[in-house]
């Protein structure tokens, strides 16, 4: 008979760890054959096979890490956990909704590649979202970010991005620096505007519960309990990449964001987003998800768009030969063939 004990299991997290009328208990003493008391704080799995108290042990161990983090534990995920433990093959499922503050309303993945993004935001504390426009990947994490405030998993939501000159100087833009960098966080503003209403956001950015910064105001800071995403972060420098990830502090969550292929960086310029994905791809924790064209879900063109871009053999050309060439595509030769 071998036996093992588990301290430290919290009161609060006893009925969604072992599920109304035990029904995860009794799962998990039919899946590994092996008895489980709960006493005075205590867990003891004992059993005659070494290796299911074993694996009892770590299951147990799982899931009260993801109670503890997620307040809650689903059916699905349970089914998870212990397929994942035992080496089973893990069950087919897909991503939930995304419960967002206003009452009723339910943001839901509509690829496979969303509901995998989904799904590695709630499993890990770093998730890396790679893809092109009109995939989601800043929508989708933004909705997550709200959901997490909801069920006051974190206590504040911090949007972020670089801001990269693209093609403009501001400079040359009017107004104080505020005015000047809101165009480059617009796009996570009008995201956030419309799950939570453009009143209740004005006042949870009063009471800092939620804070739309460049990426420069991170700099010194550490944040605990905190939802972070980093947007367009193909445009961030190697060094700024490396500043922005040494800001996650206890209990934080954060979401890189970008598409490599759309950088504004100087030429010659590494892309820290590119220099993060190579370092970090074998540290626990951490997860990339790569979005494809079929997620992309916004207008039918813009798939076509972006395919056009991504398969199009080019060269690059100055200004006046890219105008002269054009003009050449649209008006063919004398005889009628194109020049």
């Amino acid at each position: 008979m071998t036996e093992t004990t588990i301290s430290s299991i919290e009161p609060s997290i006893v009925l969604p760890l072992f599920g109304a009328k035990d029904q995860h208990l009794k799962r998990l003493r039919e899946r590994f054959d092996v008895n489980i008391i709960l006493r005075n704080g205590l867990v003891r799995i004992s059993g005659d096979n070494d290796q299911n108290v074993t694996l009892a042990t770590a299951a147990i161990e799982r899931l009260s890490d993801i109670v503890r983090r997620q307040g809650n534990l689903t059916p699905d995920l349970f089914d998870e956990t212990m397929a994942e433990v035992a080496g089973d093959p893990l069950p087919f499922r897909k991503a939930e909704g995304i419960d967002i503050i206003q009452s009723g309303r339910e943001i839901k993945p509509k690829t496979a590649g969303q509901a995998a993004y989904i799904e590695a935001i709630r499993k890990h504390d770093l998730v890396f979202a790679i893809g092109p426009a009109g995939t989601g990947k800043t929508y989708l994490a933004v909705a997550m970010a709200v959901e997490a405030l909801k069920h006051q998993l974190v206590r504040k939501i911090v949007l972020v991005r670089p801001a990269v000159e693209a093609g403009e100087s501001l400079g040359f833009l009017p107004g104080d620096m505020q005015a000047k960098i809101n165009p480059y966080l617009r796009p996570l503003l009008d995201a956030i505007h419309e799950m939570i209403g453009y009143d209740q956001v004005q006042r949870l950015i009063l009471q800092d519960v939620i804070e739309v910064a460049p990426l420069a105001y991170m700099r010194g800071r550490t944040l605990n309990q905190a939802f972070i995403i980093l947007d367009e972060a193909q445009n961030t420098t190697v060094s700024q990449m490396k500043m922005f990830l040494t800001r996650m502090g206890f209990d934080s969550k954060i979401v890189v964001s970008g598409d490599p292929t759309q950088t504004d960086l100087p030429r010659q310029t590494q892309s820290g987003l590119n220099d993060a994905l190579r370092r970090l791809k074998n540290i626990r924790g951490v997860k990339t998800v790569r979005l494809g064209q079929g997620d992309i879900v916004r207008n039918r063109l813009v798939q076509q768009i972006v395919e056009a871009y991504e398969y199009r053999p080019h060269r690059v050309v100055s200004a006046e030969a890219d105008d002269e060439q054009a003009l050449d595509d649209d008006h063919p030769g004398p005889h009628g063939e194109e020049n």
